[in-house]
């Protein structure tokens, strides 16, 4: 691409013409400051490595949408030893860099905007991947314009995730966004047409990468050689959203319970427990261990929910989400009962209390095939 010709189309984008204070040269400021998308992975922690050796003053942000593997992790784990707190890795990667990272919530519109009817579909469950992306880098666009920042850049690599990184959808989502021109990806630079960091000399496009594909060997290598030693294994599985066993959940929740009375606790709740549909007003969900049930006991205090525990043997915590009649009792005991160590008894006591009550009950064990019948 002529580099003049390429600089005169992106000043005449739309989205650059909504910014005319972007468009400055280097000369004409003594710093240059940029909004990084930082996460706290490998390819992120590296862009911001990136930027900042060119003495860019980076500020990081990091969106929480609800449906973050890791973060998740992190909770269970805190509630597994309070004592110590698991660190977040976008605020851990941001003290290693030196840089300023604002963690942003944006947990309840995401849902209601992004989740239920993405513009451009879902992936392989139920991941709006290119939606997801318009909405975080318009989030970041309006906090570029709020602070002062020049452009965006995050850590994306030209054809690692097969949903939103290939050369289409990263063009697509830089002009759905309005960041067109404003968007840079260090990593797989050289491989995308000239941005306008690039093409004012903001940045230097000769120190910016051709990475691409799904192997991390190569980031890996360049980690090493700027001496960034601590990241998280780099993975695929950071978004509930990918997971099948969740999107299975999620339709659950959105055939019975329907989106307008879907909330934020349904969504978190689909990350534990194994979960079994007793009618189309009733849902059980068991926990798999300890940090589970823990995590489900501060859904025991708001007084919404029955909860069902083993008496005489060491089990689970089995918690509802609907309306429980009388005659559900028994048959949520004996599905608590199954995933106890009195599995194989002929009667378990069982615990429960609830809106209407609370007692003991000795229920024969439900297991095996029988329990398949209602697991989700």
């Amino acid at each position: 691409m002529n580099r003049n010709k390429g600089k005169e189309a992106i000043l005449r984008s739309p989205s650059i013409l909504l910014h005319p204070a972007c468009i400055v040269s280097k000369s004409m400021a003594e710093k240059i400051k940029a909004i990084a998308l930082l996460s706290g992975g490998l390819d992120s922690t590296l862009a911001v490595k990136i930027i900042t050796r060119m003495g860019i003053e980076v500020q990081g942000i990091n969106f929480y949408t609800g449906f973050c593997v890791t973060e998740h992790r992190r909770k269970i784990k805190r509630n597994k030893d309070k004592g110590k707190i698991a660190q977040n890795e976008a605020l851990r990667a941001g003290a290693d860099l030196g840089v300023r990272v604002e963690l942003i919530d944006i947990s309840e519109d995401y849902y209601k905007t992004v989740l239920f009817e993405p513009k451009y579909g879902y992936g392989s469950a139920m991941n709006p991947c290119v939606d997801c992306r318009i909405y975080m880098f318009r989030k970041a666009k309006e906090y570029m314009k709020e602070n002062g920042a020049r452009f965006v850049f995050t850590g994306e690599v030209l054809g690692q995730r097969p949903k939103s990184q290939h050369m289409r959808e990263l063009m697509l989502i830089a002009r759905e966004s309005g960041l067109e021109g404003l968007l840079l990806r260090p990593l797989s630079a050289k491989l995308l047409p000239p941005t306008l960091p690039e093409l004012e000399g903001w940045v230097d496009r000769n120190k910016l990468y051709d990475i691409s594909g799904r192997s991390r060997h190569v980031q890996i290598q360049l980690a090493a050689e700027f001496g960034i030693e601590a990241y998280p294994q780099p993975s695929g599985g950071c978004c509930f959203l990918t997971d099948q066993n969740y999107a299975r959940k999620l339709r659950d929740l959105i055939t019975y319970k329907g989106k307008e009375r879907v909330v934020m606790d349904d969504f978190i709740l689909a990350k534990v427990g194994r979960h079994f549909r007793l009618s189309e007003d009733l849902k059980v969900i068991v926990g798999r261990d300890e940090m589970e049930n823990k995590f489900l006991e501060r859904f025991c205090q708001k007084g919404e929910r029955w909860f069902f525990e083993t008496v005489d043997y060491k089990g689970p915590l089995a918690v509802t989400d609907g309306e429980v009649l009388p005659e559900d009792v028994e048959l949520i005991a004996g599905i608590t009962a199954g995933h106890s160590d009195g599995k194989t008894a002929e009667a378990v006591q069982v615990s429960y209390r609830g809106d209407r009550g609370e007692g003991i009950v000795a229920v024969r064990p439900v297991v095996g095939d029988a329990l398949e019948e209602w697991r989700i």
